[in-house]
């Protein structure tokens, strides 16, 4: 690729107009990287901190490039949230830059024209477009002998450290071993560690160039507090979020905990909302919001993260710890970047150890997984989508995909999808996938711990943290700001209590029987009409939480018996929830395992709401033989005719249906399809407990 004049002047000028100072000055090393990447002297990784001014070098080149009549640069990027922020700064200084996206379908046509058409400056996608066959036949075959500069942003997700985060990156990997040697290559990261520097020259070229800064942040001032309780840590929000001056962004590792952290912040009269991947809509509405203050926090998994750029954020809390230091450092990074004082603190809670090992599990199939998946596709010239899968293997739909997931990126690959259906290859899968499979698993082990042991620190927090990225911790100065206390109000835990006591949980009815096959013995197939389908119900809790869950769990398997306060509990649900029309009787669905269990605790709240107790359903299935299927299709299939019900005691009129459990609802949609269908009027399932929990690794 030819050379290209460096044009100091242009720069600057693009410096100024795109951070809106108009005497902004070049950070060390900016003005290097931009000429080195615009000048063509070979590929280059930036390492520098958060907030350093990555998304400058990029932008700054790109536009010096297309000035020159050079061609669009591709960036691959993440995160939506990231790329929604990119987008923004770039058109501040001129680059036309857009994206292609699962958020932005209707756009897609007219997206891909003005690509044609040679009018956009930067292409932002995330590493899955490459896996998409759409998008390489539309976009990247129309510029792929065009495109002036790849931009990798996040490098370190091609590192191992980020295969369990975004898994395409390996498509990445293997696309870069293509490019022509002179393509301008330009690769950005803040959390990389020698270890990561070293796998990145490995995969970007032994040539590749390296720009990377001190990591100290001034302005963080940072602290840990051991509260092992939910109740004392949504306290300790309560008490000290509106103390602290400015807007944050509190970080929690699931789902459940973000919708959770942020409704009881909202009962306490804060401005708060919840994010995280598994939204729809509203993401964009809702950075948009933190960015122009209107909340003083965003509760979110890690979908609020790398790239999330708003310079004055004036804190970063963690309801739990992360599983790596590094991960620590990048997210709490977020926090003081344009701010003399900023805090980050790490709240650490007795279940984090229980989620972060769920992420190490299952970062990678097991070798029975494995051969289960390739053994079903093996049985089919036609291939198998992954509701046949379900159907074929017990496995659950989060481990099919992952399963196929991973194969799929190997090189080469023992399995490829055409159209919907996955299919074997003529490729076996190399010992090298199960040797990279336990090397990251013992390394994850081990930041793990690292991460515990930066959580048991009293001081000396940010000097721990560039040590885990092998920084140099010289220029660390002491921190600006006094710690926040690490006591809670006594009443506070009080009211953190009973919140966590009334967070039931809404149970949506199923819509469809499970699929392919449905249920043969029964003669169910297709959607579930809504004439048999159960109403929306409700569970007092989630299984082994703080609130119920603990108690619930206790009552099943210690106590073998259900308290009278569970009874108390639901009372207070149902006179909140107040179904209409009211129930007129109560029901239950028995356990082979604990016959008596579920119907006694039933009858005592039935009498407790004066109405009839009937036992009317029977279940010849074994809970165990069910409880070893992994997922719900199988599960389904153990149920099929394993259910029956005597016409002659089923009343007329609405009936509570109670389970202490409930986490496919296949029994609840079974049960409710034999009460309505002998003469029951609206099912409400009620059950003590809700199983499992939703994490969010990606968005």
């Amino acid at each position: 690729m030819d050379s290209l004049k460096y044009n100091d002047l242009r720069a600057i000028e693009l410096l100024r107009i795109g951070s809106g100072y108009p005497n902004a000055s070049f950070r060390d090393g900016q003005n290097e990287a931009i000429r080195h990447v615009v000048e063509g002297y070979g590929r280059l990784l930036v390492v520098q901190k958060t907030g350093w001014g990555k998304s400058f070098v990029y932008f700054i080149a790109t536009k010096l490039l297309r000035e020159a009549r050079h061609g669009p640069a591709l960036l691959i990027s993440p995160l939506l949230a990231l790329m929604r922020n990119q987008i923004v700064a770039a058109e501040r200084m001129g680059v036309t830059a857009v994206t292609i996206n699962s958020d932005n379908r209707e756009d897609w046509e007219a997206v891909e024209g003005a690509i044609e058409r040679d009018e956009v400056d930067i292409i932002l996608i995330s590493p899955e477009r490459l896996g998409n066959q759409q998008f390489r036949e539309n976009v990247l075959k129309t510029i792929d002998d065009r495109v002036s500069l790849l931009v990798v942003d996040e490098a370190h997700c091609i590192s191992d450290w980020g295969h369990d985060f975004r898994p395409h990156y390996r498509l990445l990997e293997q696309m870069i071993k293509t490019l022509p040697d002179g393509l301008r290559l330009l690769a950005t990261t803040a959390t990389a560690n020698n270890r990561v520097v070293e796998d990145l020259h490995t995969v970007l070229g032994p040539n590749l160039g390296l720009s990377r800064g001190e990591l100290s942040r001034p302005s963080l001032t940072l602290q840990t507090i051991k509260l092992g309780g939910q109740a004392e840590r949504l306290a300790w929000l309560a008490e000290y979020v509106p103390q602290i001056e400015g807007n944050g962004i509190i970080y929690t590792l699931t789902v459940r905990d973000a919708e959770m952290v942020a409704r009881w912040l909202k009962s306490r009269g804060i401005e708060v909302e919840s994010y995280s991947g598994d939204m729809t809509e509203g993401r964009a509405e809702l950075e948009q919001a933190l960015l122009d203050n209107q909340l003083k926090t965003l509760v979110s998994t890690t979908a609020l993260g790398m790239g999330f750029d708003k310079p004055d954020l004036a804190f970063v809390i963690h309801y739990q710890a992360p599983g790596s230091a590094v991960a620590y450092y990048q997210q709490v990074g977020r926090a003081g970047r344009a701010l003399e004082s900023a805090r980050g603190v790490l709240l650490s809670g007795s279940e984090e150890t229980d989620i972060t090992n769920y992420f190490i599990d299952s970062a990678f199939p097991t070798r029975a997984e494995v051969e289960s998946v390739l053994m079903a596709l093996s049985s089919s010239d036609e291939g198998l989508s992954v509701p046949q899968l379900l159907g074929s293997v017990n496995l659950s739909m989060g481990r099919i995909v992952k399963t196929t997931e991973l194969l799929s990126l190997e090189s080469p690959a023992p399995i490829y999808k055409e159209r919907t259906k996955w299919k074997l290859s003529t490729d076996d899968l190399s010992e090298g996938f199960w040797e990279r499979a336990a090397r990251l698993t013992d390394l994850r082990r081990v930041e793990q711990q690292q991460m515990q042991d930066y959580v048991s620190l009293t001081s000396h927090h940010m000097e721990f943290l560039i040590e885990a990225l092998d920084g140099d911790v010289t220029a660390v100065r002491s921190p600006n700001l006094d710690p926040l206390p690490a006591g809670v109000d006594s009443n506070l835990v009080l009211e953190a209590v009973r919140f966590l006591q009334r967070s039931n949980i809404v149970i949506e009815p199923r819509r469809r029987w499970p699929q392919p096959g449905g249920l043969p013995k029964y003669h169910l197939n297709g959607n579930i009409r809504p004439d048999v389908r159960p109403e929306i119900g409700r569970a007092l809790s989630i299984w082994g939480d703080s609130g119920w869950g603990a108690r619930v769990r206790n009552g099943k398997y210690q106590e073998r018996f259900f308290a009278e306060d569970l009874i108390h509990a639901c009372m207070s649900m149902l006179e909140e929830w107040d179904p209409q029309p009211a129930p007129g009787w109560v029901t239950s669905i028995a356990s082979d395992r604990y016959p008596d269990l579920v119907p006694s605790f039933a009858k005592r709240l039935a009498k407790e709401l004066d109405l009839p107790y009937v036992s009317t359903l029977a279940c010849s299935q074994s809970s165990g033989e069910r409880s070893a299927m992994a997922n719900s299709v199988q599960r389904a299939r153990t149920l099929d005719e394993s259910m029956s019900i005597e016409p002659s005691s089923v009343l007329e009129g609405p009936v509570l249906l109670v389970d202490d459990l409930v986490d496919t609802r296949w029994t609840m949609s079974i049960a409710s399809w034999l009460l309505r269908s002998n003469g029951s009027g609206p099912v409400y399932p009620l059950a003590l407990a809700y199983m499992g929990w939703r994490t969010d690794q990606s968005n």
